[in-house]
């Protein structure tokens, strides 16, 4: 979602804009109780020729600020669909042109990421939008009651981070070359040589290239692993996004565990010191661990 490079040699914890921000949600009323199920509880009606655009769900006793704004230009006004013990967070958006700008998207993550810095919340796919606050009531919320509100649960206090580490091209060229005879003697052939008289060496070059930083990827991520997986509830690895990619992984941990969590990655971050480059994004939303 967001470019992984980063100084060489430090581990940055790049919190995102939702942390920095008067977050969108926060929980409810002074009793803190959830209210009991009342039914549909909707805020407004969509306007003649807009349809309701869902960002995600989340508990019932969520409350929005006034100024909370999502997709659309002009921004829409981000209200919540109630029913029962759940809420869809919703804008109205026209329905005669489509969603897709750059700053759409970026809007329903900046949403859904300050949402998740505050409750648990389940993301929705970029573009779900149905006719109204009584469609999403009788097609989404009121099907999936149960199953919404249990997965809430089971993320109250969590929230996903992003590791993120690229090779420093320099040193990482040279690991490689040290290690692999082979890419040594090919770069050797090649040195001082026009590239059309070897093309096949240099393709064979890249190859073995590709091939040993792939491996280091591996090992390395599986370094990660080993710290990461006692401070985590879950892990995804996700596939690299560059070829110099040394790590990419999702974690759904506990919000109190965030200091831990910077700990660690900041340990490797010294080892690693002109090496990889790592930063720590989050919290966000579940991305990874959701699928609605």
């Amino acid at each position: 979602m967001r470019d992984p490079s980063g100084k060489s040699g430090t581990a940055q914890s790049d919190r995102s804009k939702s942390e920095k921000r008067q977050p969108s949600g926060r929980r409810g009323t002074g009793s803190g109780k959830r209210p009991r199920p009342t039914g549909s509880e909707r805020s407004g009606a969509p306007e003649r020729g807009a349809g309701s655009y869902i960002y995600g769900i989340v508990p019932a006793d969520v409350e929005l600020t006034p100024d909370t704004l999502g997709v659309g230009d002009p921004p829409g006004q981000v209200r919540l669909v109630r029913y029962g013990e759940i809420a869809a967070l919703v804008s109205d958006v026209p329905t005669d042109r489509p969603l897709g700008r750059p700053d759409d998207l970026m809007a329903h993550q900046r949403l859904l990421d300050e949402a998740a810095a505050e409750v648990p919340v389940l993301p929705l796919r970029f573009g779900a939008v149905v006719t109204d606050a009584q469609a999403v009531v009788d097609e989404l919320l009121t099907p999936y009651h149960d199953d919404f509100r249990n997965t809430l649960n089971e993320l109250e206090g969590r929230a996903e981070y992003i590791v993120k580490g690229r090779y420093v091209e320099q040193t990482i060229l040279r690991e490689v070359l040290e290690e692999n005879p082979e890419t040594a003697r090919l770069r050797d052939e090649i040195r001082g040589r026009p590239e059309e008289a070897t093309w096949d060496t240099r393709m064979r070059l890249g190859e073995l290239i590709n091939t040993s930083i792939a491996a280091k990827r591996e090992a390395d991520t599986a370094a990660l692993l080993d710290v990461f997986t006692p401070l985590c509830v879950a892990i995804a690895v996700r596939e690299p996004t560059h070829e110099q990619d040394a790590a990419h992984l999702a974690l759904l941990a506990q919000t109190d565990r965030q200091p831990e969590i910077e700990e660690a990655l900041a340990e490797f971050g010294t080892r690693w010191a002109g090496r990889v480059g790592l930063r720590l994004l989050g919290p966000l939303a579940p991305y990874d661990f959701v699928r609605t």
